[in-house]
């Protein structure tokens, strides 16, 4: 058992490298710890419940705790935060599944565009977007280009290009990562801050 309180203070970095070579859960367990409130913060943004914000961390914990191998973690704050959202996604998309599927997906991209809403309004990238476009496969141009530019609902684009829910989802989603990385290549390219 480890003295958290020698270790508390050791960088993330550190924390996971002595994981990595000791297999050490408790290494493990004071980075978790260490971002609990963030992880707890992330749940209750999307599950809008305190018991289950709590159950979904405790999750979490168990889920990191039990794998074999972590995957290479560049920034372990945002890797924990992505983990806990796709966590919190998955339990959304199990529990409402009442719901139309066209109404949660329109959800799960309303909560993830609120937290990306910004990476495209820099003046460097608005320079870009309409070339980036161009070099979108042609589905997903047409999809981005609707849903975001002109507005059109879900349903409107598959009444209008023969599309299924399924597709129109998958080229939006697709679209939306292909744009992103494109864009911060052409800003890296041409030295403009994201």
């Amino acid at each position: 058992m480890l003295n958290y309180s020698k270790y508390n203070h050791w960088p993330d970095e550190d924390l996971l490298a002595a994981y990595s070579s000791s297999a050490n859960a408790d290494y493990l367990a004071i980075i978790l710890h260490r971002y609990t409130l963030l992880l707890l913060g992330v749940a209750m943004k999307y599950l809008k419940d305190k018991e289950q914000s709590a159950d979904a961390v405790q999750q979490v914990f168990l889920k990191i705790l039990s794998m074999n191998k972590l995957p290479p973690i560049q920034n372990c704050k945002a890797w924990l935060f992505i983990v806990m959202r796709n966590h919190c996604l998955q339990l959304l998309r199990h529990k409402n599944h009442t719901l139309s599927a066209d109404a949660l997906a329109v959800e799960v991209d309303r909560i993830e565009d609120e937290e990306e809403e910004d990476w495209w309004k820099s003046e460097a990238t608005l320079q870009h977007l309409q070339g980036a476009l161009q070099q979108l496969p042609t589905d997903q141009m047409r999809c981005i280009s609707l849903f975001y530019l002109q507005q059109i609902s879900y349903q409107q684009i598959m009444d209008q290009h023969g599309y299924t829910f399924t597709q129109v989802k998958s080229f939006i989603q697709n679209g939306k990562r292909n744009l992103k990385n494109i864009l911060s290549q052409k800003i890296n390219e041409t030295g403009g801050n994201k």
